[in-house]
This record gives C-alpha cells, structure tokens and sequence, in this order.
C-alpha cells in the first residue's frame, strides 16, 4: 500500500537524486507550480540533484527556455532528460527512414528536426507528405482538442505502406492549465491498435531513462538506482516507468488523477487505494502537490 506523505523533505533525506517530471508537478502548462520550486530548491541546497525527466518532444534547450517562460528558476535543477532528444536520436540514425511524414504544430516542434550533434554521420531527414514517406514522425496531434480517431484515413494508408511510427511523447493527455490536450501518445496508440508498428522513447519506456541515468551520471557518476527517487502524476508514464526501471515513486495525485483521488490539497486515502488498484500502479509514495 502507498504511504500518504505531507511534503517532499519527509522523504528525501533517503535519496541523492530525484527524476521529476514537469507538466502536472513542476507546472501547469501555463506556470510554475511555487511550492514545488520552492521544494527543489531545497532539496538542491542539502545537495540532492534534480534531473527534470519529461515526456516533451522538444530538445533539452527547448525545455529550458519554456521552464523560464513558466517562471521555474535554473536553480531548481541540475540538468533535463527529454523524450524528444531520445526520439530525436532515434530519428537521425535512421529508425523511420530518411523521408518522414511529421505529425505536430510545427511552429511549436520544429526544434526536434534541428541537428543533433552527438549522432555520428545523422541521416538527412526531409519532410514529405505521407504519401512520399518512408516512415511517421509524431510530436503531436495536428489539433491538440481534435479526436485523434479523424487520423484513421492517413493511418490506414500509412499501415498499408509499412510506415513505422516515432512517437515523440508517449503521454496520452495533459492538462493545459483547465484544458485537456491530447498528446502524441494518443495517435501512437491508435496506430498500434490498428495495426501499424509505433516506436516509443519516453516514459515508460527504457530509452529515456537509459537517457537520464547519462544525464545524472555528467554531475555524479557515483549514483545507483537505490539512491534515485522518481516523481510523477502519470500511473501509465511516471510510475510504470519508475516500477520497471526498479525505482522508488512518488505518485503526485493533484495532476491528472485529480478526480480520480478527490485530492483537494490531499487525496482521500479510500478514493487513491481504489485508483490505484484499478490502474495496477504501485507507487511506494504517494501526495496531493509536490510540495
């Protein structure tokens, strides 16, 4: 059974480093969450190490910048693990092809196409329509509000082509301050089930944290897992992931399972059991905000 906790410093002490993710535990999408600053930069100053690990398609540098935009300060982290940069290396080595159908609001994701410059001899990715292409590149939906079933038509022909699916956010939805996206996970989940071949990099999948662990190891290389803590509000995502990976998690009940968890600023401890055990999550902690 999760163990309810009142703040992040009851914890800590147990641990050297913590993978947080961002949007429903650092920010809303819009802005910072200032009790969850506040309680980094605390653990940053007893010398814990933050790496933010997000399922963002964007580069780390991209995430950055947005964090600064939200009013998250550089000194409550250490440094970023993005689903996109482990995506963004898949792509260039060639996982979906050199010509690549791209799903997502260009003016937001064109940084994932920008060289990356650790890949040796990257393949020269051009876009072309889906007709032309040889794979899928999906940072999101076209429409983040529009059902992801009006995909079907383009989705079947890509099946019937062979195309592979690079889905650069597994998420499945997020909350934009009061309003619910769909995300890139959506569609990659709607090829799956129709039969198309999707390649995942971010959480629950290992190549992010594969990703983070190099991350953590650049400012401490002396890390184990024993000494990391994971943080999330995703049972799917975050605390799947943490479980697989043979971490200990903090579940953050105040982001998506909100209602589930009637978390006011607590969840109720009857409403989270039978979340969780609907959802097969098992967090060994579990709070209302990350505070």
């Amino acid at each position: 059974m999760t163990r309810i906790i009142e703040n992040l410093a009851e914890i800590s002490q147990n641990y050297r480093a913590l993978f947080v993710d961002l949007w429903g535990c650092v920010h809303n999408g819009i802005t910072a969450y200032p009790e969850a600053v506040a309680a980094l930069q605390t653990y940053r100053a007893t010398g814990g190490i933050v790496v933010l690990v997000t399922n963002s398609p964007k580069p780390r540098a991209g995430v950055a910048a947005q964090l600064g935009e939200f009013g998250v300060p550089d000194d409550a982290y250490d440094t970023i693990a993005t689903s996109g940069d482990s995506a963004r290396a898949a792509m260039f080595t060639g996982a979906v092809g050199q010509k690549v159908f791209f799903m997502g609001e260009w003016e937001r994701d064109w940084q994932f196409f920008e060289p990356l410059n650790v890949i040796e001899d990257p393949l020269e990715i051009t876009r072309v329509p889906l007709a032309e292409a040889e794979g899928i590149v999906c940072c999101g939906p076209f429409d983040t509000q529009a059902d992801p079933d009006l995909n079907r038509a383009d989705f079947l022909l890509a099946k019937t082509n062979g195309l592979k699916l690079l889905c650069a956010n597994p998420d499945i939805v997020v909350d934009r301050g009061h309003t619910r996206e769909w995300c890139a996970g959506a569609l990659a989940k709607l090829y799956t089930e129709m039969g198309g071949e999707s390649l995942y990099f971010g959480k629950p999948h290992p190549p992010i944290y594969d990703l983070a662990r190099r991350r953590l190891a650049e400012v401490d290389s002396s890390i184990q897992d024993d000494d990391i803590l994971a943080i999330g509000d995703g049972p799917h995502t975050d605390i799947l992931g943490a479980t697989g990976e043979g971490l200990d998690a903090l579940f953050i009940t105040g982001g998506l399972a909100a209602h589930e968890t009637q978390t006011a600023q607590q969840p109720d401890p009857k409403a989270l059991t039978q979340y969780l055990e609907k959802e097969k999550s098992t967090p060994l902690f579990s709070i209302g905000f990350l505070r």
